[in-house]
């Protein structure tokens, strides 16, 4: 029983002794310093933002459809022939005038000496003829003085006719009164016969004298023609030569302009007629970007304005260039088949018109900008020659400020200073 009541009996643990602890410092968390400054440094970054905005953001007209551009040109032979020499490979730079490929010259070299052949032998037709006229004018010459001497012989026998007539006149007259003899009359009428027949013969040599004249001088003229003729052929083989001298010198394919060849595609020993794509030089010197924009975006924009070209190549480096030009119509007025909005259902599109973007030939020099490159322009439409706005104008303070400038004299004498900026 008594081992019962123990049992009973509850397990009391003996009392500690209680230490009092002295009061913990509260540690002060740095979490409750992370919103405020998150909230000052949002409203800072939304200050300045909205600042920049109002000072330049809202004078930019940006758009990311922009790409740079050249005038690209691609060369082509305009003789046929076999490439005989290849003197560039992709990416190299060349000159202006510089040898890049050399076609087999050997026919042209040919047709250059056959038409320059053929000019000689022309010059010698040439020659030829002008030896015949020289001919021709001493025969002509020569016709005219045998027209002089059978003139003077036709008078000479006209003269001794009019005589003989005269003689037999007077020697019938004086048989008829039988003071003249049968044989004096006789004489008289031979003499009048035969100077009848002298002067037919002056005058026959002399109108044949003068048809010798006018045949000579059609024959000087049918000469004059043939040299007018061959003068005007011996031209027509000039130009056949200057035409082959052309033609050998286009067996020479050279640069149009500093650039960069690309796109090469002709090799030695190939076949090429005129027209066929040989390569390709693009004037890197001479890049802009053509932009874009929005219809409802050309408000603003005009020629000579600033603008910041970004270059997703250069790692969205900046580049200054200027507007150059807009263009006259929408880009969908020069596609293949521009849209006729006369028919049918309508759905309005805003259309884009490309704008010109330029460079100077430092800022080209300085980045390495490629046709084809993608980029971001934003295009500064505010007048740069106009005072930057302000805030102070924006909520109408501008008279505020120059009272405050008028009084400066006096707070100055009262001992108060101008806050400096």
């Amino acid at each position: 029983m008594a081992q019962d009541a123990a049992a009973a009996t509850p397990f009391v643990r003996a009392a500690e002794p209680q230490v009092s602890a002295a009061p913990a410092k509260a540690k002060r968390s740095p979490r409750r310093f992370v919103l405020p400054l998150l909230l000052i440094g949002a409203g800072a970054y939304g200050a300045h933002w909205g600042y920049g905005y109002f000072t330049e953001g809202r004078f930019l007209v940006s758009t990311d459809d922009a790409y740079v551009n050249a005038n690209t040109v691609i060369v082509a032979p305009k003789v046929a022939g076999y490439i005989a020499e290849v003197l560039v490979k992709n990416n190299q730079e060349v000159k202006s005038g510089d040898l890049l490929a050399r076609i087999d010259a050997g026919d042209y070299d040919l047709a250059v000496r056959a038409a320059r052949d053929k000019v000689a032998t022309q010059a010698a037709t040439v020659a030829r003829i002008d030896r015949q006229i020289e001919a021709q004018r001493a025969l002509i010459t020569q016709s005219e003085a045998q027209i002089e001497a059978a003139r003077a012989a036709a008078d000479s026998a006209a003269a001794d006719e009019q005589r003989a007539a005269l003689e037999y006149d007077r020697a019938q007259k004086l048989a008829q009164t039988s003071f003249g003899s049968q044989q004096r009359l006789e004489q008289a009428n031979a003499d009048r016969k035969r100077t009848a027949a002298a002067a037919a013969g002056a005058k026959a040599s002399l109108a044949s004298a003068q048809a010798q004249l006018v045949w000579s001088k059609a024959s000087n003229d049918v000469l004059e023609s043939q040299k007018n003729e061959a003068e005007h052929t011996s031209a027509e083989l000039q130009t056949a030569v200057a035409r082959a001298l052309r033609d050998l010198s286009f067996a020479e394919i050279r640069a149009p302009f500093d650039g960069v060849i690309g796109n090469k595609s002709v090799e030695i020993g190939q076949y090429v007629q005129p027209g066929t794509r040989l390569l390709a030089v693009v004037p890197l010197d001479n890049v802009f970007v053509d932009a874009n924009f929005k219809e409802t975006q050309l408000a603003d924009l005009k020629p000579g304005q600033k603008v910041d070209v970004e270059v997703d190549a250069l790692g969205g480096r900046k580049v200054e260039g200027e507007v150059r030009s807009i263009a006259p119509a929408s880009g969908a007025q020069f596609s293949l088949l521009p849209p006729d909005n006369a028919t049918g259902n309508f759905t309005k599109i805003v259309q884009r018109v490309t704008v010109r973007i330029g460079f100077d030939a430092e800022a080209i020099k300085s980045h390495a900008l490629r046709p084809g490159l993608s980029v971001v322009v934003s295009v500064r439409t505010r007048d740069e020659s106009l005072p930057k706005p302000s805030l102070i104008g924006a909520l109408g303070l501008e008279r505020a400020a120059q009272r405050l400038d008028g009084l400066a004299p006096i707070l100055s004498a009262l001992g108060f200073e101008k806050a400096r900026p």
